[in-house]
């Protein structure tokens, strides 16, 4: 195997309960003021309160916008950028779910750099460093603390649009377990689950002939040797605790592996990228108007499956990350494993189990095959390639519920 690997991530990353308190020390390093990104509903609670308190303290001045909309829609980012050009942050900091560290990214982006955010829609857009960006996640599962790309949604596409810049990686990600103790059940599981396909899907991508120009080329380059050190390390937390932490969101222990699982899925998928089931997730998501992990987390049982021939060492390495098998067991035996535990887990914590259930109409699934394969960025890192007839076929083995279709 080649030793050739590349990997992107914040300056500084810190992780731990209590590590919130820091966020203030964090910031003064960075500058005197600072745009905040957060949802109405966090920047209600006594915690954020706290969290403005310890600014004042430490001298630095804050201009809040509490205004964020999930799936970051395209003209509230301008809105944004445009109410903070007069306060000139020194910094911008996004403290909540994804797309609330999404909005930081965009906001910042603008700041610096000005136009109009579809400027930047794809990879390296981005023409230089944005606005220094700390990342605090309040929810374990989208990785965007640590990750190069922002998603957003634009009323003029049907699809979501991703900017892939290694200039949005925040430079500092705080990610303190106890802001994720009162994520509720469903926002838990589904987060989780998103953060299971990222690390999946990273560890079987398509692993690339190296040359010094790959990474110069692509944002995502596919699997290496340091992107798989993350993935395996994600799948083995996320495995032993999400369903615990869905069952129990005040077991501390948990919530810490499930935080540490989706962090470290996203340092592997930020480099290597993600594939097929998030390719199909886009049009599946577009028409059913589903949130994103569910989608991905619904194929990646199908996918897991159809990929299992073309990457059958790593589904074996999965199921022995997950601890399951006997020592000497072969892989083929490993990898049926992985994918049972995957779809067993995913039922446990409530995971829809089909595009039928997630509400795909039956005469979209044609519509959904066309633009799934039509994501190159994703199609091209999945380990098995994909025509029409065969990304068709996965589709409908997802909306029938049939695993064992999916194969082909």
């Amino acid at each position: 195997m080649s030793l050739f690997a590349a990997l992107r991530l914040p300056r500084e990353i810190l992780f731990g309960t209590g590590q919130r308190h820091a966020l203030p020390a964090v910031a003064a390093r960075l500058g005197k003021r600072a745009l905040i990104c957060t949802d109405s509903r966090l920047a209600a609670t006594d915690m954020f309160g706290e969290m403005l308190s310890a600014f004042e303290a430490a001298g630095i001045a804050v201009l809040v916008h509490d205004r964020v909309l999930p799936d970051v829609p395209r003209d509230t980012v301008a809105i944004c950028a445009e109410e903070a050009r007069a306060f000139h942050p020194d910094m911008v900091i996004g403290i909540g779910g994804g797309s609330c560290l999404d909005m930081a990214k965009c906001a910042a982006l603008l700041l610096s750099h000005g136009g109009a955010l579809q400027d930047y829609y794809g990879e390296f857009k981005v023409p230089a460093p944005v606005l220094p960006i700390i990342a605090v996640p309040t929810t374990a599962g989208t990785g965007s603390e640590v990750t190069p790309v922002a998603v957003i949604s634009d009323p003029d596409r049907t699809l979501k649009v991703g900017i892939s810049s290694p200039y949005l990686i925040a430079t500092v990600a705080i990610c303190d377990p106890d802001l994720t103790m009162t994520c509720p059940r469903g926002l838990t599981a589904i987060a989780g689950a998103d953060a299971l396909t990222h690390a999946i899907e990273a560890f079987t991508a398509a692993r690339r002939p190296a040359n010094h120009e790959l990474a110069q080329q692509h944002v995502f380059i596919g699997k290496s040797a340091l992107t798989d050190h993350f993935a395996l390390m994600a799948i083995e937390l996320l495995g032993r605790s999400l369903e615990r932490a869905v069952a129990d969101g005040s077991d501390a222990a948990a919530r810490a592996d499930v935080m540490m699982g989706a962090l470290a899925a996203g340092c592997a998928f930020g480099t290597a990228g993600t594939a097929a089931a998030h390719a199909v997730q886009y049009p599946a998501g577009a028409l059913t108007h589903t949130p994103h992990g569910l989608g991905v987390a619904t194929m990646l049982p199908y996918v897991m499956t159809y990929n299992r021939a073309a990457a059958m060492p790593e589904m074996a390495a999965i199921a022995r990350a997950l601890h399951l098998g006997d020592e000497g067991q072969d892989d083929a035996v490993l990898a049926d494993a992985a994918i049972a535990e995957v779809s067993r887990l995913f039922a446990a914590i409530g995971i829809t189990p089909t595009l039928a259930g997630l509400g795909l109409a039956a005469d979209k699934l044609d519509w959904t095959a066309e633009q799934a394969l039509g994501i190159g960025r994703l199609i091209k890192n999945n380990p098995r390639s994909l025509d029409l007839a065969e990304m068709r076929s996965l589709i409908q083995a997802a909306y029938d519920g049939d695993l064992a279709a999916a194969a082909q």
